[in-house]
Parts: C-alpha cells; sequence; structure tokens
C-alpha cells in the first residue's frame, strides 16, 4: 500500500511507522529534489513541513527557478536566506485548506511529534500552524533526519485522511531544514 505521499507503507494503520534499522548512515550535506539539507547525529535542527495546498504551484515553480539561480549555494547564502524568509512570510498567510486548524487533525500531528520523542529524535520545540509545522529536535546516531521528517509525514498523512474523509496528499513532498549552530 501506499501513503499518501507515494511511499510503500505496512497496512497497519493507526501506528506508527517502524525505521528500518538503527545503523543507517547521516548524509551531511545531500539534496532530495530542489533543497539541500544536512544531516549529522547530534546536531540541532529547526525544520518546517507544510500541507501540500499551502503554496500554489506557480509560486513553488518561482522559488525552484530561484533556488536554481542560486546555484545550490549553502543554506547560508543571503540569496537563500532572503528566499526562505520571504517563503516564511507567505506560510504565515494562512493559504489553502489550513486542515491543521482542525483540532483533530492539530492532535494528530501533535501526538506524531511527540511519540518517538527520546527514542528516535529529542523534541525541543514544535509550533503547529494552521497550513505549517515548525519543530526544533536534536537528531540522533541510526535515525536519519529525512527518515524521521518521512515518518511523521506519512502517519500523520493517512490519519488525517481517514479522520478528513478524503484521499490524496496533505503535505508537501521536501521539508526546509535549518541546523543551529550555537
Amino acid at each position: 500500500m501506499e501513503d499518501a505521499d507515494g511511499m510503500q507503507v505496512e497496512e497497519d494503520a493507526g501506528r506508527m511507522p517502524a525505521l528500518p534499522g538503527l545503523n543507517r548512515s547521516h548524509k551531511e550535506w545531500h539534496s532530495r529534489g530542489y533543497l539541500p539539507h544536512f544531516d549529522r547525529p547530534g546536531m540541532v535542527q529547526s525544520i518546517t513541513f507544510r500541507l501540500a495546498d499551502s503554496v500554489p504551484v506557480r509560486i513553488l515553480e518561482h522559488w525552484h527557478t530561484e533556488l536554481e539561480l542560486v546555484g545550490g549555494e549553502s543554506a547560508s547564502d543571503p540569496r537563500c536566506a532572503e528566499l526562505r524568509d520571504r517563503i516564511e512570510r507567505y506560510s504565515d498567510e494562512g493559504n489553502g485548506s489550513c486542515w491543521l486548524r482542525d483540532p483533530r487533525i492539530g492532535e494528530i500531528v501533535q501526538n506524531a511529534l511527540l511519540h518517538f520523542d527520546g527514542e528516535r529524535y529529542r523534541l525541543l520545540a514544535w509550533c503547529i500552524m494552521p497550513n505549517h509545522v515548525h519543530t526544533l529536535i536534536e537528531t540522533v546516531v541510526g535515525f536519519p533526519l529525512g527518515e524521521v521528517v518521512h515518518s511523521w509525514k506519512s502517519f500523520t498523512a493517512n490519519e488525517s485522511n481517514r479522520v478528513l474523509n478524503r484521499q490524496g496528499e496533505i503535505w508537501m513532498p521536501d521539508y526546509f531544514d535549518r541546523f543551529i549552530r550555537d
């Protein structure tokens, strides 16, 4: 069976998906699509993931073009920072379906974030907005950031679709992450 993001999942609905193996490698700097990501155990990471309809396709395509023009420079590049700020301002406008306003959906997301806190990551803070989620976590050995975020998104998409009596994408495919230096 596939989840709302098109990934293979077990048919055990209502249960957080297991992350296979404890010896997964952390990729350090890498890209999934067009966003640069950094993944190393023990890093504190700020992560934002958004509902699929929170940004219209034409705006996403424009941002994608801008990121290509930046040339995949590091996330600390001022041009990336300016684009990130614009994306955050746009997200805060509350565009799209805003399913996270529904207390049932917000609770599903919050419970998913808390479920493996202290085991697969250390959850330091989180904020569930109407159309996106912010988290601050410390990563741990054996649980790469991308797999942790995928676990959150896969589980919450399936549960949210069940509660909303719908099918389809809930989350945008990628996420933004920023490691915290000190």
